[in-house]
């Protein structure tokens, strides 16, 4: 795992968990590949085992990692697929609507954000 900054906007365990999500959605993670140890996260990251141990447990709850006994946690088949389609559903139902509303509220049309320079943002 990658250098992470904790913010004190949502439990740490939570934070974690979504790390290792975004390791699964970029590939960093492959199906069949060992997550890191409880005790290698918690050592390195200076965090209780236990908050680890939650952190994995939300995973394999949601069949996205399975525990191998006396091997630990590996990345199940399907999971790189099943949260690109849970994280989309989710962006469309919560997101997405706060972005449409902005987007009208500010009067641009399609034309403008397409060929907006996301370089140029915030510059006049």
């Amino acid at each position: 795992m990658t250098e992470v900054q904790w913010s004190d906007g949502a439990p740490i365990y939570r934070q974690l968990k979504e790390r290792v999500v975004a390791m699964m959605l970029d590939g960093e993670l492959k199906p069949g590949d060992a997550l890191p140890s409880v005790r290698q996260v918690a050592a390195d990251y200076q965090l209780n085992p236990i908050t680890v141990s939650r952190a994995y447990q939300e995973l394999v709850d949601e069949a996205l990692v399975e525990k191998r006994r006396g091997l630990g946690m590996y990345m199940t088949e399907g999971a790189a697929e099943k949260l690109l389609a849970s994280e989309r559903e989710r962006f469309l139902t919560e997101e997405w609507p706060l972005v449409l509303e902005r987007i009208t509220r500010l009067g641009l049309n399609l034309e403008q954000l397409v060929t907006a320079d996301p370089n140029k943002a915030g510059t006049r």
